[in-house]
């Protein structure tokens, strides 16, 4: 007769702590804390829970019958089943997340799984230290050669007599002048265009041509890569990943399909993620994320013309266009740097715009030709400068961060004889070979 008294209030409390647990859970995400942060915050609940519990036991023991210990008591309980359920829900999301197809590494994943679930300004803050502890000093010593990729051009040498129709066939020709170099002396090849395939070494008008220069005489060992592409002999595709952007991956498997791989000769990275980069996405008749006005937008029409540009369309792209991928603000526009880069994060949300950091860009130059560019240790200034001294006109940011930065060239048809567009770049030079995350760009000759 004496034990079920003694167990009413053991079965309350015990009630109390079973519904106001998950209860107090459900209210924290509720109000915003996503199970990025939630899993440090009900870690660093649980280990002061468990110390608070082991010191009112002690209480306790000296103290029986005391009211308040106990109702502090189940309130530490309560404490302690809302972080289990945070952490067990935070664990399934996880595993979930490293479960789905990816080719980035689990750190990487586990990253992203903490900034896509509200802990996207603990990762900032952390990127911000690391960067920051991490920049580069000014000055040093000068490097003493450039890495040197593909092949010398030599152009074909035209008969004196020329026919009209091939004379005014070659004022037509808009090869990029060698680039100026920033620090003295010029290093050997440095700002030399070469192309990326012997076929090509002896064209007049070869489709790809690429270099490397020294940008900032303030860090001289720090290299920036080019490539330009013709725009009337070569066609630009944009593919999606298979996580980015979302709902895009079924259309390619996140790769260059094979039957396109002959003419295939480069691929590059796409911006940033569409949470980041709140731009809209177009490709092969597939709208996946609606356009915005005045969004910086790589534009590609159906007869192969390529342009950036501020987006003065609508959410959806008219006939006689077949690829809009936007990114954020235009970098350069009228050959000049946007005068708003200091201003804000538009432009490197996640780590600010002064942070140096790799980072890549796409423009054109004056001839509508497409030049890419990518360095590390740059701020958003430095790369608008960047696409500025090799002759874009118009120009938007692309992907940032090592991991994400990519452009390779392709040596041979079939994409063989992959080399990055600078070796210090992190990723296998056969990355969009095979099913990648991020949406990309390959370019293919005519």
């Amino acid at each position: 007769m004496i034990e079920p008294a003694l167990s009413t209030p053991r079965v309350r409390r015990t009630a109390l702590e079973l519904v106001g647990g998950p209860a107090l859970a459900l209210a924290l995400l509720a109000a915003g804390m996503g199970l990025g942060p939630g899993v440090l915050v009900a870690a660093a609940a649980l280990v002061g829970s468990l110390a608070v519990g082991h010191g009112l036991s002690r209480r306790a023991a000296r103290r029986r019958g005391r009211r308040r210990i106990t109702q502090v008591h189940v309130g530490v309980r309560v404490v302690q089943v809302a972080a289990g359920c945070l952490l067990a829900l935070a664990a399934l999301s996880w595993t979930r997340a490293i479960l789905r197809p990816s080719n980035s590494s689990i750190g990487i994943r586990s990253v992203e799984w903490v900034r896509d679930n509200g802990g996207a300004w603990l990762v900032n803050d952390i990127e911000r230290a690391y960067y920051s502890l991490d920049a580069p000093a000014k000055g040093g010593p000068a490097l003493r050669n450039l890495p040197v990729a593909g092949v010398a051009v030599q152009p074909r040498q035209h008969a004196p007599r020329a026919s009209h129709h091939r004379a005014r066939r070659r004022r037509r020709t808009h090869l990029p002048k060698r680039v100026r170099p920033v620090i003295a002396p010029r290093l050997p090849g440095e700002g030399s265009w070469r192309t990326t395939r012997a076929q090509f070494s002896r064209a007049a008008e070869p489709p790809i041509l690429i270099t490397s220069y020294r940008p900032d005489p303030s860090y001289p060992r720090v290299v920036a890569g080019l490539a330009w592409f013709d725009h009337r002999r070569t066609r630009v595709s944009l593919y999606p990943g298979i996580q980015e952007p979302p709902g895009g991956g079924s259309s390619s498997g996140g790769q260059v399909p094979d039957a396109h791989r002959r003419a295939l000769l480069a691929t590059f990275n796409g911006g940033f993620k569409h949470a980041d980069g709140h731009g809209g996405f177009f490709s092969a008749g597939r709208l996946l994320e609606p356009l915005i006005p005045g969004q910086g937008s790589i534009v590609v029409r159906s007869d192969g013309r390529v342009d950036v540009r501020a987006w003065r369309g609508g959410a959806r792209p008219g006939p006689g266009i077949t690829t809009v991928r936007q990114n954020l603000p235009l970098i350069v526009d009228r050959g000049r740097p946007n005068p708003n880069l200091s201003d804000g994060p538009e432009w490197g949300a996640t780590l600010g715009n002064a942070i140096l950091v790799w980072r890549s860009g796409v423009g054109v130059d004056r001839h509508g030709n497409l030049i890419y560019a990518a360095a590390p240790e740059q701020t958003v200034s430095g790369l608008a400068q960047i696409l500025i001294h090799a002759g874009a006109v118009r120009a938007v940011e692309l992907d940032i961060n090592s991991y994400w930065v990519t452009l390779n060239t392709y040596s041979a048809s079939g994409a063989r004889g992959a080399q990055p567009l600078l070796p210090t770049m992190q990723r296998p030079a056969t990355r969009y070979l095979s099913p990648d995350d991020r949406d990309f760009f390959a370019v293919y000759a005519r």
